[in-house]
């Protein structure tokens, strides 16, 4: 069965769909081990109810990713995911709950829960990720099923595991031009979008190209994740708008450069998980903390894409604007030369100090 959806992205998209309206997905791997799993962010008594119908009453496992795990107390006996069997006493409010941390502070006394301790299947870690590709919280209910079961409800979406955990890297070694357009812009006015799209599914990405700078570089190169709260509202919790506006006017002060426009909102959690962040931040915690008791690691992000589309445009050699060493690490991997670092930075405000010196702590940032 694992040539079913061989070179294609679709049923991932697919599935990903499925959990963000609240319903099942069969997901199997290269043993045959087929889990029927739902996102927990979406559980309620219904869903419950036809999705013990589907696995036959059996008892549910509830998973979260280690972050989460830590943050509930459980212990962890297994890599990257914990799965705890579903006590019975909980209501679907409360299994919602375990999965946000919003109610963490409002109903701090759970479990005890017992954490398995045999191996996680494929067919498992692959829904947790399936979850983040959905941009939902990074926990599922799963139940392990007969392989003939999938036959039996074909109703439910089928996705085979190694699609899902292949999905990122696949999207982004993908890209093609889609089109170009001249679009003069306010501190920029020679300049040109062009867009990205993944061959068989995925978000667009776009490359706004400055000047005229001739391949193969050195160029002025800006890898900037888009932020909806900072680029179009001006957000005075983070420095995003400030990045975007001030790369743009640094390479067009220069004459030719490029900036490339990844979407990959809230460190790549999505923009309703990065508002969740902030809530946790209202509560105290800092830029870290929220996205680790989300179930998140810090950054998700993956730069591959930015690789990509800087080999389409011909460039293989860049200045990059960054304070990110993630960035530098990340891009030098995928062979794209990093001739310097550009430092990036602007002054913080009363909102945002704390978010820029946690940046510079705890994830390296450099300024």
């Amino acid at each position: 069965m694992s040539t079913i959806f061989s070179n294609s992205m679709a049923p991932v998209e697919r599935a990903a769909l499925e959990f963000r309206c609240g319903r099942p997905v069969f997901i199997f791997d290269k043993s045959d081990v087929v889990s029927c799993a739902v996102a927990t962010e979406m559980v309620t008594d219904e869903l419950l109810s036809n999705f013990n119908k589907v696995v036959d009453s059996k008892i549910p496992d509830i998973v979260f990713t280690h972050q989460r795990a830590k943050t509930l107390k459980i212990r962890l006996y297994t890599p990257d995911i914990v799965r705890v069997p579903l006590p019975d006493w909980l209501s679907v409010h409360q299994i919602q709950q375990l999965a946000d941390p919003q109610f963490d502070l409002v109903a701090p006394m759970r479990g005890p829960f017992h954490a398995k301790r045999d191996p996680v299947p494929d067919s498992v870690s692959a829904g947790v990720k399936l979850a983040k590709i959905s941009k939902i919280l990074p926990s599922i209910l799963v139940s392990r099923v007969p392989l003939e079961r999938m036959d039996q409800t074909p109703e439910i979406l089928k996705v085979f595991s190694e699609d899902i955990e292949n999905y990122d890297v696949s999207i982004a070694s993908r890209l093609e031009k889609i089109t170009s357009a001249q679009v003069p812009l306010g501190e920029a006015e020679n300049a040109r979008i062009i867009a990205f799209r993944p061959l068989d599914g995925g978000i667009e990405h776009l490359a706004i190209v400055i000047g005229n700078p001739r391949p193969p570089g050195p160029i002025l190169t800006r890898l900037h994740s888009e932020c909806f709260t900072g680029d179009l509202l001006g957000s005075l919790k983070c420095d995003c708008g400030e990045q975007l506006i001030g790369a743009i006017k640094q390479i067009g002060s220069e004459g030719e450069g490029v900036l490339l426009y990844l979407a990959q909102e809230g460190r790549g959690i999505g923009l309703i998980n990065k508002l969740r962040a902030y809530a946790l931040q209202d509560q105290g915690f800092d830029t870290v903390e929220a996205n680790q008791r989300l179930g998140f690691e810090d950054d998700e992000r993956l730069f591959l894409a930015a690789a990509e589309m800087l080999k389409q445009l011909e460039f293989s050699q860049i200045r990059l604007l960054t304070n990110n060493p993630r960035k530098i690490d990340q891009l030098k991997g995928y062979g794209i030369k990093i001739v310097e670092r550009v430092p990036h930075s602007f002054p913080s405000n009363t909102h945002n100090e704390r978010y820029l010196s946690i940046k510079a702590d705890k994830s390296g940032h450099l300024f």
